[in-house]
């Protein structure tokens, strides 16, 4: 923890029961505090009235916000009390917080456009996805004017040498590590933006380099451990390039072998137990990037590891991280979620149904959270043998969602099926006639079809026919067919 901790009050615009922490946060109000003494001193010689604190006040309180300078510890600082925020589903005021600086300031920079990010990928609006690609070339741009280099392996073959002699500038080392992270987020929205194979190729060339740099980064965080326990910007350092180097060793060792041979060829490593270990150490660092390395893990635990059939989720170590953040954020949407996940996973559907539903009270900025939460109460009602609640949430997918429209109208009609004809009748649906639009909906990712869609597709042929040959218990037969991609 911090030595230095202000709770802002609930009418500020961090929220109730913001905490901001760190040392720096006192030289932010002596900042603000100074600068509004000498506007009031500007305001009241320049005018010759003395005595108008009025109009003093309201000139000194327009030039709060906009201060001269931001340094690399008060932007991180700044920027973990956004995360902060959007952990406590306060997603339009960490965005607010974040504006100001993100065209000056490389983790101002970083921040806005991650927030953009998760929220294109959740929406899958085109609107959304382009406002989202033009945040990160603004991002890309306000991290190489830290940069100042031309080559990116060059550079920082030359930080690796800069430092070693203590001689690398502290921007510039977190500069190239949040332009690999800038990039990752670039290659992502390349392979939603586009359909085709050349947006797949962009996007691997945009991975290829974020990898290297993370390589490099790892090579100079080696050569310079001795300066860990002693600088914070060092920590800061040490936790993004855990959470990179881990994150691309799990996600690539997940890929089946011949291709992870031939990735190795070219300059990959996918180890799992080095990424678990990376990400494990990442999260416990206790820097800005410490619950992106957690949540990671809590993603592989309860979806990845299941989704694949790897069958080495654990669920322990999975309760494990998300204990000190249920602590932190009780209400946050993000933590129930993963909360309610685990109870799940545990066959405390109850329990789990309960922690879903409060997460969707938790709060209403951002639906597409929503949207997650009437996936997992689809499956959970779907257990349970609860039809008619399962086809609630499933129905709420196929009007509000825009992620797979082919597999939220299958499931709703595999639902459906499960019911009784009187039943099916009071819903209004066409049963027949929604197996027969699962085709005209699929969609592409990447120039690549979607495995659960042709799932989908397949079984959904059989309604085409003039006599349909009707699917036998489909919801149930959903449940072990997709078992690979569903727990």
């Amino acid at each position: 923890m911090n030595s230095s901790v202000m709770v802002l009050p609930s009418s500020g615009p961090f929220g109730e029961g913001q905490v901001c922490a760190g040392p720096h946060m006192d030289v932010l109000i002596d900042e603000s505090i100074k600068i509004y003494s000498d506007s009031c001193t500007m305001a009241h010689v320049g005018n010759g009235a003395a005595g108008e604190d009025e109009e003093c006040f309201e000139d000194a309180f327009e030039r709060i916000p906009v201060a001269g300078q931001m340094d690399l510890r008060t932007a991180i600082q700044e920027t973990q009390c956004a995360l902060n925020l959007v952990l406590n589903n306060k997603f339009n005021e960490a965005l607010e917080l974040l504006k100001p600086w993100y065209r000056d300031s490389m983790y101002h920079a970083l921040g806005y456009s991650s927030i953009l990010v998760m929220k294109a990928a959740m929406t899958f609006e085109h609107q959304d996805i382009q406002v989202a690609m033009a945040t990160i070339k603004d991002a890309l741009n306000t991290c190489q004017k830290f940069r100042k280099r031309s080559s990116v392996v060059g550079s920082l073959s030359k930080l690796v040498s800069m430092q070693s002699h203590g001689g690398a500038p502290e921007e510039e080392i977190h500069a190239e590590l949040c332009y690999a992270e800038c990039l990752l987020q670039k290659a992502t929205l390349t392979f939603v933006q586009d359909e085709n194979m050349i947006s797949f190729i962009k996007g691997g060339i945009k991975i290829r380099t974020s990898y290297q740099i993370y390589k490099e980064c790892q090579n100079m965080l080696n050569a310079n451990q001795d300066q860990a326990a002693s600088s914070d910007s060092f920590t800061q350092f040490e936790g993004g390039v855990k959470l990179g180097i881990g994150s691309f060793n799990l996600m690539l060792s997940l890929l089946p072998q011949r291709i992870l041979r031939l990735l190795e060829f070219i300059g990959f490593s996918g180890n799992r137990n080095f990424g678990l270990s990376q990400l494990m150490e990442g999260s416990a660092n206790q820097s800005l990037r410490s619950i992106l390395s957690a949540l990671t893990l809590l993603f592989y635990h309860t979806y990845v590891s299941l989704i694949l059939g790897t069958g080495e989720g654990d669920l322990v170590e999975a309760e494990a991280l998300l204990e000190p953040y249920q602590q932190k954020y009780p209400k946050g949407s993000i933590i129930l979620f993963y909360t309610a996940r685990i109870s799940a996973l545990r066959g405390d559907f109850e329990q789990a149904q309960s922690r879903y539903e409060e997460c969707l009270a938790a709060q209403n900025e951002w639906l597409q959270i929503h949207h997650l939460c009437y996936w997992e109460l689809m499956w959970c009602h779907s257990y349970r043998q609860q039809w008619q609640q399962a086809y609630t949430y499933a129905d709420l997918l196929c009007k509000e969602s825009r992620w797979s429209k082919a597999i939220y109208v299958y499931q709703k009609a595999a639902i459906l099926s499960m019911m009784t004809a009187e039943e099916v009748k009071q819903t209004g649906e066409d049963l027949i006639q929604l197996f027969r639009k699962v085709e005209g909906l699929k969609q592409r990712l990447a120039g690549k079809s979607i495995p659960t869609e042709k799932f989908a597709i397949r079984k959904s042929r059989r309604y085409n026919a003039a006599e349909p040959v009707c699917l036998v218990l489909p919801a149930l037969f959903l449940f072990v067919s997709l078992s690979k991609y569903e727990d």
